[in-house]
């Protein structure tokens, strides 16, 4: 099994299921009466405490996906992932591990926690970049 692909599925399943819980959220909200109208600000700022949380999971999800996605599409599609595949799983649990904390609080030490998650995902992007370069230059 090629660890590659099976880190990208989950990656955007991951984000998928982040994005439709959002909208379930946001959908509750707005059929319970508990937000008026059916705008909402894209960042969650007009959601408090877990739809804040929430929407900030899910957008950071997104916006990591340029680098960490767009490398394992590139060692996929240069048949190079052999590169990725030994650090894979380790980047996806980093990932979770930093959605899930995200989703619980909002503390100092969970802040912390998943600054410590991201560096994990970026140190391990950066080699498999070196990686890659080494291979193609």
């Amino acid at each position: 099994m090629n660890a590659s692909i099976v880190v990208l599925l989950g990656y955007i399943s991951w984000t998928l299921l982040l994005l439709l819980t959002l909208a379930l959220y946001r959908t509750y909200l707005a059929q319970s009466g508990k937000f008026k109208g059916l705008k909402f600000q894209s960042d969650g700022s007009d959601v408090p405490g877990f739809g804040n949380r929430l929407t900030r999971a899910q957008a950071n999800c997104v916006e990591c996906f340029s680098f960490i996605g767009g490398v394992l599409l590139l060692a996929i599609a240069t048949d190079s992932a052999a590169i990725t595949n030994g650090l894979a799983y380790i980047l996806l649990g980093a990932r979770l591990g930093q959605s899930i904390v995200h989703l619980v609080s909002t503390s100092d030490i969970a802040i912390q926690a998943r600054f410590v998650l991201f560096l994990i995902q970026f140190i391990i992007v950066i080699y498999w970049v070196f990686g890659l370069f080494a291979k193609f230059l």
